[in-house]
């Protein structure tokens, strides 16, 4: 007997709408949601660009005998509600894409349809605001999203119908040949991106009912162990092949003559947009600007993107203090380091490559707060390239430098799901020489590999939970209460109050107490808000002081108001 009931495509919208009426639910046992808001967008974008976007893989379990089920995180709570489904693989997939067309979760995404309308592609239309900010609060007001021509993507979640109310409701806003005009604009958006979404459908694998639980948990094994997915790196090693450009030899062999690359995770299909960018006369690094690459333009630019890329890592490593791939606040960024420092190559007078290494220290700084590549990051590669060129030779700096905006409220609000900032926020910390806990040594990457040193609470989220009542996790898991901690320290910390632990770590003999808490830019002395156990202290306290950080290495002078709430 076949385990398969059927492999039938399925409508994206009926998919959702299976999550939000909870027939289709998750076993317990899957583990927690925990894409970057930015995976979700580029999944949208190959949604909207009908692109495949893998498999789901379900099994019917009307009779509830397989696991115990959950709702999707931001679905309705089951509640004693029956389902049919159970996913076995495509939760990820799934709840990003519920959580962006239902308008739930810690972000909101939109599209600027000013932007669809002057030709640009998906990709630079659609972005994403943290839930909290006062953007978000005022795009939803049906005037604001008219002026702006902004539509919430939340307007999307029943298909195209609910495109064409929103367009009849603001083009009504206007006369009538402009409204006649606007109909018309939005219609040619609706048929080149919206209808694709609408008629968007996963293949789906349906198990029967009758598949064995024995069958299920070998099955879900496999897929987490297992599915390598072909890059278009590779894709595009068979397409150069013939022309006489061994991609994979030249890239085998600029790992081994520079490990930093490596150590970095670098995507290599970076160095062939950084060659786009440097090699074409309009500059551009999409998919379709990639594939037009000559032989030629490869073998001329690639040893100069490559070097360009590890002086671009030994900065950010060395200057920026980001000592791990995952404290990148934006992977896109080593595709601007690379072609920018392969295109400038080194300064003829040796003052100036100083100069330089401080442009882009600054240039890192404020596109990491500023967000400059939350959405459209291939765009802004090209665009911070262009204008960081143009600085190096006396001119204005980019515009990424000189609009940068910051709000130090956002500290507050944001956690590690708010990857960009988050990370920019815990390198900038080791900027003050971070000392580590357990060795009292300043913070490498050898160290971090060797003392399993991660970002934990200062104020352990458990004990904030159960003593101070702080049920939001938000605000028991921001920035400002994070910090380095080796895992033996953390450890010893569990759920105690700073009050207690740090009492025992600064009676340990010998331990400079006041200067390695220094070195994590936490508050010493006999007032500290750790001695009192005063969280919100600590954080008005933690969060004036990595603002001035901020504001010392972007040239910021004032905050913005940005923010909705107080968080706490």
């Amino acid at each position: 007997m076949s385990i398969f009931e059927d492999t039938n495509p399925r409508e994206l919208k009926e998919l959702l709408n299976d999550i939000h009426s909870r027939n289709m639910v998750l076993p317990d046992f899957q583990r927690d949601f925990v894409w970057d808001p930015w995976m979700t967008q580029e999944l949208i974008i190959s949604i909207a660009n009908n692109f495949p976007a893998g498999t789901l893989l379900r099994v019917r379990d009307t009779k509830s005998e397989f696991f115990a089920p959950r709702a999707f995180q931001g679905a309705p709570d089951i509640s004693g509600h029956k389902h049919t489904f159970l996913v076995l693989d495509g939760q990820q997939r799934l709840t990003s894409l519920y959580q962006a067309f239902f308008g739930v979760g810690e972000h909101r995404y939109f599209l600027n349809l000013k932007k669809l309308l002057d030709g640009a592609d998906f990709e630079e239309g659609i972005f994403h605001l943290r839930t909290t900010t006062k953007k978000v609060k005022a795009f939803d007001n049906e005037d604001v999203q008219a002026a702006e021509l902004v539509v919430p993507l939340s307007v999307l979640r029943n298909g195209s119908g609910g495109f064409s109310k929103w367009c009849r409701a603001v083009a009504r806003k206007l006369k009538d040949a402009e409204r006649i005009k606007l109909e018309d604009e939005l219609c040619e958006v609706e048929e080149r991106w919206i209808q694709t979404i609408d008629d968007y459908k996963f293949p789906v694998v349906t198990l029967a009912e009758s598949t064995s639980a024995e069958a299920l948990c070998t099955i879900f094994e496999t897929l987490n162990r297992t599915g390598v997915k072909l890059s278009v790196f590779e894709l595009l090693t068979a397409r150069f092949w013939p022309k006489g450009v061994k991609l994979r030899e030249l890239w085998e062999t600029a790992v081994a003559d520079h490990p930093i690359i490596l150590e970095y995770n670098v995507d290599p299909y970076y160095l062939l947009q950084a060659i786009a960018i440097c090699s074409r006369p309009t500059p551009g690094c999409k998919r379709s600007e990639v594939l037009e690459l000559t032989a030629d333009n490869i073998n001329d630019w690639w040893p100069k993107v490559v070097r360009g890329l590890v002086a671009g890592l030994e900065i950010l490593r060395d200057d920026c203090r980001v000592l791990l791939p995952r404290w990148l606040p934006y992977q896109p960024m080593l595709l601007t380091l690379a072609a920018l420092l392969g295109k400038s190559g080194k300064a003829e007078n040796p003052p100036d490559e100083g100069v330089r290494r401080e442009k882009i220290k600054q240039w890192f700084w404020c596109a990491s707060f500023g967000q400059a590549y939350e959405s459209g990051a291939n765009t802004q590669a090209v665009k911070d390239t262009g204008e960081m060129l143009t600085w190096f030779g006396g001119g204005e700096p980019p515009d990424s430098v000189q609009s940068v905006r910051f709000d130090p409220a956002a500290l507050r609000d944001v956690t590690p799901r708010q990857r960009a900032i988050y990370s920019a926020t815990i390198c900038l910390i080791l900027c003050s020489g971070t000392r580590d806990f357990h060795k009292q040594s300043v913070i490498t990457s050898r160290l971090m590999n060797e003392e399993g040193i991660d970002d934990h609470h200062v104020f352990p989220s458990d004990y904030l939970l159960k003593q101070k009542g702080i049920d939001v996790p938000r605000v028991r898991d921001c920035v400002l209460n994070r910090t380095l901690i080796d895992a033996s320290t953390n450890r010893k910390i569990s759920n105690r109050p700073p009050s207690d632990y740090m009492s025992e770590i600064k009676a340990t003999v010998g331990f400079p107490f006041d200067a390695v808490l220094e070195s994590h830019i936490l508050p010493v002395g006999d007032d500290s808000p750790l001695w009192s156990n005063d969280y919100e202290a600590f954080l008005d306290w933690r969060q004036k002081r990595i603002w001035e950080e901020i504001k010392s290495v972007t040239g910021l002078t004032e905050m913005s108001d940005l923010e909705a709430v107080d968080v706490l």
